[in-house]
């Protein structure tokens, strides 16, 4: 399976500055496979320690000098490691989090071994640590599930990926591949990016068996619930899960999730869901200028889940009982698009920043407005609007550019690339001058593209 962090996780280990590196990522979204295929197509010896599987190695890293640790990890395991042609991986270090101390002397005693470590909930380890973390001696690297350009990969469609990337608005895709494109992305909807899930699907073709692996992820996520409830009621950790993909869209309001609880225990639980990062909040932001977040209202927000594919298990669907991609894509659009849309516009950032994510709102009685998701394009703030189909109005956003200095704004839908030079009224009268530059979902990985070229 192709992923581009790979291609990154390559650039780190012949980089010249690299240090150690802390791989971070929800549970299943293939993290240690990525170490074992980088030490495979490096030629690397790989030594992989799983502290989960195999606590008792944690003893071997009493000393703080790299050359010890190391005759010790021989010693245990019977092996040679040679720090010029190996490759050192800390799998699950959450189990023995002191570990994360010894990243430092391995960086300053032996920067020539490339040490990788890696873990499930390690936000709540990195939050607690009552460790001495090495601050400055690490690179962290973020994971996600695939996006649609892997998945395209995983699918065998690299001539249509490459077609993708060279699209102009003067060289578009005609009908049939417009077609074919808008097709696979349908399919993205339904498979989402979790890597047993697409590897599932390409092999089987198989709705129930595509449902059975969506299944066993949510249940899996749920099992690590009380990994790090602490006094939380496990209970109301699921009823938020679940709460999200009926909110997709909307403001996520708290008794929504249990009219009975107290909100301050489920902030508590959406707060556990995110570090967890099963769940991620989209903030309501002034959007005046950058950085978005120095004008974010931590009153009003939205949320959206890991992956598009978990959405429909999560509502209760049996796409067992669906015959096609098409029957399955027409139920609940409008959410399943704008959840795909938030979760591919975090892949835009490097993997070495922890992506989030914005909205804009006006909440008036007379006139409220909400744009979609507000991303930064170099100094400038860039609105978009995520429609279903390839048709919709566009008041929110004709609001939101008469009332900030942006030019550009973005709608994501299922319709042709075009771009086009809008001049109309708000309904409060105020005239609106902009250019609309209006994507088809399948290339919402190339916006910052599109909008610096088209």
């Amino acid at each position: 399976m192709y992923r581009n962090s790979l291609k990154d996780l390559k650039a780190w280990l012949i980089s010249e500055f690299r240090k150690p590196l802390v791989l971070r990522g929800a549970r299943q979204v293939g993290k240690t496979w990525l170490v074992r295929e980088l030490a495979k197509e490096m030629n690397k010896h790989l030594v992989e320690l799983n502290f989960e599987k195999q606590r008792e190695l944690s003893v071997h890293f009493e000393s703080n000098n790299p050359t010890t640790i190391l005759l010790n990890l021989e010693s245990a395991l019977g092996l040679s490691i040679h720090p010029e042609n190996s490759l050192l991986f800390f799998d699950e270090i959450q189990a023995a989090p002191q570990l994360f101390a010894k990243l430092r002397w391995f960086y300053e005693a032996m920067p020539n071994l490339p040490v990788i470590a890696a873990g499930s909930l390690l936000e709540f380890v990195l939050e607690r640590h009552e460790f001495s973390m090495p601050v400055g001696r690490v690179n962290y690297f973020f994971i996600e599930p695939l996006g649609f350009d892997e998945f395209l990969m995983a699918k065998n469609e690299k001539h249509l990926l490459t077609r993708l990337e060279q699209l102009t608005i003067t060289n578009p895709l005609n009908t049939a591949l417009h077609e074919k494109a808008l097709h696979l992305f349908k399919e993205y909807l339904t498979v989402g990016g979790m890597p047993e899930a697409v590897n599932t699907w390409i092999k089987t073709q198989s709705f129930d068996t595509l449902a059975r692996v969506h299944n066993d992820l949510i249940n899996t996520y749920k099992d690590d619930f009380s990994k790090y409830t602490g006094h939380l009621s496990i209970n109301l950790l699921d009823q938020a899960l679940t709460a999200v993909p009926k909110m997709l869209t909307k403001k996520f309001i708290y008794s929504r999730v249990n009219p009975n609880a107290r909100h301050g225990s489920i902030k508590q639980a959406t707060d556990l869901l995110t570090k967890s990062r099963l769940c991620y909040y989209v903030k309501q932001s002034a959007a005046n200028g950058i950085p978005l977040d120095a004008e974010i209202n931590s009153k009003h927000f939205k949320m959206i889940l890991i992956d598009v594919g978990l959405v429909s298990t999560l509502l209760g669907l049996r796409l067992y009982q669906f015959k096609s991609i098409d029957e399955i894509a027409q139920i609940n659009h409008g959410a399943l698009t704008e959840q795909a849309a938030g979760q591919l516009l975090r892949l835009l950032l490097p993997n070495y920043i922890d992506p989030s994510l914005y909205y804009w709102s006006r909440e008036l009685s007379s006139a409220s407005a909400e744009v979609d998701y507000i991303i930064q394009d170099n100094q400038r703030l860039i609105p978009i609007e995520v429609k279903a189909g390839n048709e919709g109005k566009l008041r929110s956003l004709h609001q939101f550019m008469s009332e900030k200095p942006w030019k550009t704004a973005v709608r994501i839908y299922a319709g042709p690339l075009t771009k086009n030079q809008i001049n109309t009224k708000t309904p409060t009268g105020n005239s609106v001058n902009y250019e609309l530059i209006s994507i088809p979902f399948y290339l919402i990985g190339q916006i910052h593209r599109l909008v610096n070229t088209v």
